[in-house]
């Protein structure tokens, strides 16, 4: 079987309803999880592009949030309603839905300046 060559991976975690920054469960992720699966294979993409629920991305107070790799393009506030969108203008032209991008000064992670160098 050939690799894939992009995996989206969208978060379903879920935190405590009393964490300010939200969860991505309990924006809709698991919904939109499901319309990709839904939508990718009915665009043609099985076993070319694959959607994985994952847990937390840490970007919580980014709604749900959606990472595309290896384009490393990260998504958030993502809805059902934007997967048609994702698919049809980044995973067919190359294009990175730019109102949906978290932008990276915004994105929660380690300082690429003081990350270490393997």
């Amino acid at each position: 079987m050939p690799k894939f060559q992009r995996h989206v991976f969208i978060c379903i975690n879920e935190r405590e309803d009393s964490d300010s920054r939200g969860c991505c469960l309990h924006a809709g992720g698991v919904e939109v999880a499901a319309a990709f699966k839904k939508k990718l294979y009915e665009a043609g993409f099985k076993r070319i592009v694959r959607p994985n629920k994952a847990g937390c991305l840490d970007q919580c107070a980014h709604g749900v949030a959606v990472v595309v790799y290896p384009d490393n393009v990260w998504y958030g506030h993502v809805g059902v309603d934007d997967v048609d969108e994702i698919i049809s203008e980044h995973l067919v032209h190359g294009r990175p839905v730019e109102r949906l991008i978290i932008p990276d000064e915004e994105l929660t992670g380690i300082d690429p300046l003081a990350a270490p160098s393997f």
